[in-house]
């Protein structure tokens, strides 16, 4: 409260110097006297001026002394800045229009703003101008830059630039001398230094893992088999389901019924099994052999380079499909041996008039399948 009673005394002072100052130009106030050679009464803008404090500031002090309070106070400090607006107005219309020629500066203008107390400190001197555009100030470099003026001197030479390439002899072209190619490339060039570069990182041998065949749960795990043709789970159950991983150049016989098998990354891997109520997939795998006993209603082959399937009499309603995979053949028995049907993997596209016809290549069938698992 003492703060804002301060500010409304600095506004007083600074409104009684602005009124002496007005009354030393000997005319009696509200008078213009002569305005830029002419006699007249108060000056527009100061009459427009009092027509804004007798109407809306009037009635703007009015409702705030009835508030009273820190609202009162307000209202004084708002009168008291209209009215110094208002002298302000008055002493400039009773003075002719300044020359021009030179430009107010700072000290002046401090000189001016020192008269009293009340009164806001000057604003900031304007910023320094900034630094010249970028692009224009590297293409004048890049213009007048020695490197640039030779670049183009040398073009400038026509068929003369030939001049200064080195000859490559018999022996250092890879073509004409095998030998380069499995150093590396030609020889280097006598008139240059070749540092050794960095070195390759060297290729570690890939993790052994302990292989795994172990009934987890419902799960059967069999991992990391290698070499082994002796594999058999002969105790299974209908809710269980078969997971084979990373096994290569080995044999699984499955006994019983299970639920599902998976062969995830397997290379060279057979599997012999009784009946599944569910799916058999293959998948990320390569070179695998499959042998069904019994009956399974779906198989499925995913992103498989090699897969041989051998179906029995009752797994002749079997649905395969196949997708991202190469080199797959069903084998179907008959008269005592079995006959292999590859699955397509071309397919013609064409346009009946309508919709997009799509149907598989012909290919040939094979009169030599390989043997059974079994």
């Amino acid at each position: 409260m003492a703060e804002m009673q301060g500010l409304v005394e600095r506004l007083e002072r600074a409104v009684g110097r602005l009124e002496l100052l007005s009354a030393g130009s000997h005319r009696p106030p509200g008078d213009c006297g002569e305005v830029n050679g002419v006699n007249g009464g108060v000056a527009p803008s100061v009459e427009a001026f009092d027509k804004l404090m007798n109407s809306m500031v009037a009635e703007f002090l009015k409702k705030s002394r009835i508030l009273a309070g820190d609202v009162e106070t307000h209202a004084e400090m708002v009168h008291s800045a209209f009215q110094a607006q208002r002298a302000f107005l008055l002493m400039a219309s009773q003075y002719q229009q300044p020359q021009e020629g030179p430009v107010a500066s700072t000290a002046s203008a401090l000189s001016v703003l020192s008269l009293g107390p009340g009164l806001l400190p000057p604003p900031p001197p304007p910023p320094p101008p900034g630094p010249p555009p970028l692009f224009e100030s590297e293409d004048r470099k890049e213009g007048s830059s020695p490197s640039r003026s030779a670049l183009f001197a040398q073009l400038n030479q026509g068929e003369a630039i030939t001049k200064g390439l080195r000859h490559v002899t018999d022996e250092q072209k890879t073509y004409k001398n095998p030998s380069l190619r499995t150093h590396g490339g030609q020889t280097p060039s006598p008139t240059k230094s070749h540092s050794p570069g960095p070195k390759s990182p060297q290729s570690h041998p890939p993790k052994k893992h302990a292989p795994v065949l172990e009934l987890e749960g419902k799960k059967w795990r069999v991992e990391y088999q290698e070499g082994r043709n002796d594999l058999v789970i002969s105790e299974t159950e209908l809710r269980q389901v078969a997971y084979i991983f990373k096994c290569s150049k080995s044999t699984l016989q499955m006994k019983g019924k299970i639920n599902s098998i998976i062969i995830d990354n397997c290379k060279k891997f057979g599997l012999v099994f009784d009946n599944v109520v569910g799916i058999v997939e293959v998948i990320n795998s390569k070179d695998i052999q499959m042998q069904v006993m019994g009956r399974v209603p779906t198989i499925s082959i995913n992103k498989t380079e090699g897969c041989h399937i051998y179906l029995s009499e009752d797994a002749l309603d079997c649905e395969i499909v196949s997708a991202k995979s190469s080199e797959m053949n069903v084998l179907i028995p008959q008269d005592g041996d079995y006959r292999e049907f590859p699955v397509p993997e071309q397919f013609k596209t064409a346009w009946d008039g309508s919709k997009l016809v799509t149907e598989p290549t012909e290919i040939m069938v094979s009169e030599r399948p390989p043997k059974p698992l079994s």
